[in-house]
């Protein structure tokens, strides 16, 4: 019998006060990953004080577990107030401990002045939500603080910049962890955004916006499911139903980008998709996402995440048991519609 998959055990630390989003979204995400039917996280929230936490809302939480548990956590989550405040010193040195053992390290919002505190954050990028960026880098000088990006891995140290960008950081380490395909079906489940590039050295390209209306989804959705043909403008347009200057103009209303922008973004993010769960051979790949040839494939990742083909693949392939089954339905898929 295969040998069970042990679920990859995440502390959450909750400051006092704390966000209460900035605490819901990694409990909320990685309870939804499943791996062959089993969690694939197990996920404590703890505390300073075991006890009663106040939140930014005025609201009472009660967290049964104290800053123990770091001490058998894979990942350590610091949780923000959304605010300004003063660091623990029993969180500060629980969470610096946690990281001399090796321990993955993030934080979202303002929990990154708990990683500064500890000097995790040394020489380190990092980053941390906009309203607090000048008191981080003022308090902090031998950090390299990165202002205009929604989360920032440097080795095992992950921040996000607040909010929202919470999103972004958890769904990137589900994918770290288990591939793409798992954190894009979290991403479905929770009805958010696809993962989105953050900002670390390989992911520079700012993320498509949040999408702001549904007039062009049905043609948005179409699109996905020809990414292997080679769309124009026309053909978007006549699928809408409208001109190509109607169908420009809502398309950027309701997206940011242009329809052209807007299909570049998805083929690249289908052609990442498929280095991670597939073997297929990067021609292939190139011609399933409609970016034509190899050498297309390549300049386009090369711009959008720093790496060639090869070494995304080698650097988040996540190929399980499922890979040769999952490569074959791929391959078949291409026959058809080529």
């Amino acid at each position: 019998m295969p040998r069970k998959r042990s679920p990859h055990r995440v502390a959450i630390v909750a400051p006092n006060p704390v966000s209460m989003f900035n605490l819901a979204i990694p409990e909320m995400l990685f309870a939804k990953v499943e791996i062959d039917g089993a969690p694939g996280y197990e996920v404590t929230i703890c505390s300073s004080d075991a006890g009663p936490v106040v939140t930014t809302g005025g609201l009472d939480l009660q967290v049964g577990r104290g800053l123990d548990v770091l001490s058998s956590a894979d990942t350590v989550v610091v949780a923000g107030t959304g605010e300004r405040y003063e660091p623990d010193p029993a969180a500060v040195t629980a969470v610096r401990e946690a990281a001399a053992a090796g321990k993955r390290i993030a934080s979202i919002c303002s929990g990154a002045f708990v990683l500064a505190e500890a000097g995790l954050l040394d020489g380190r990028s990092a980053t941390t939500y906009w309203g607090m960026a000048d008191e981080l880098r003022d308090r902090y000088p031998a950090l390299d603080f990165k202002g205009d990006v929604l989360y920032v891995q440097d080795g095992q140290i992950l921040t996000a910049s607040g909010y929202a960008a919470g999103i972004d950081l958890c769904l990137h380490i589900i994918r770290t962890d288990y591939g793409a395909a798992v954190a894009n079906e979290v991403a479905r489940l929770a009805l958010v955004a696809p993962v989105r590039p953050g900002g670390q050295t390989q992911f520079t390209q700012t993320p498509l916006p949040p999408e702001r209306g549904t007039a062009c989804a049905d043609t948005r959705g179409w699109a996905m499911r020809n990414l292997d043909k080679p769309l124009t403008l026309t053909d978007l347009a006549r699928h809408a139903g409208v001109s190509v200057r109607t169908l420009t103009r809502r398309f950027h209303a309701e997206s940011g980008v242009s329809p052209l922008q807007w299909l570049l973004h998805q083929r690249i993010e289908r052609a990442k998709e498929l280095l991670e769960t597939t073997t297929l051979p990067m021609d292939r790949i190139a011609r399933a996402c409609g970016l034509g040839t190899a050498d297309s494939l390549r300049g386009h990742l090369v711009r959008r995440t720093g790496l060639t083909p090869s070494a995304y693949r080698a650097q988040f392939s996540r190929l399980g048991t499922g890979a040769t089954e999952v490569t074959s339905s791929v391959a078949r898929g291409m026959k058809r519609t080529t």
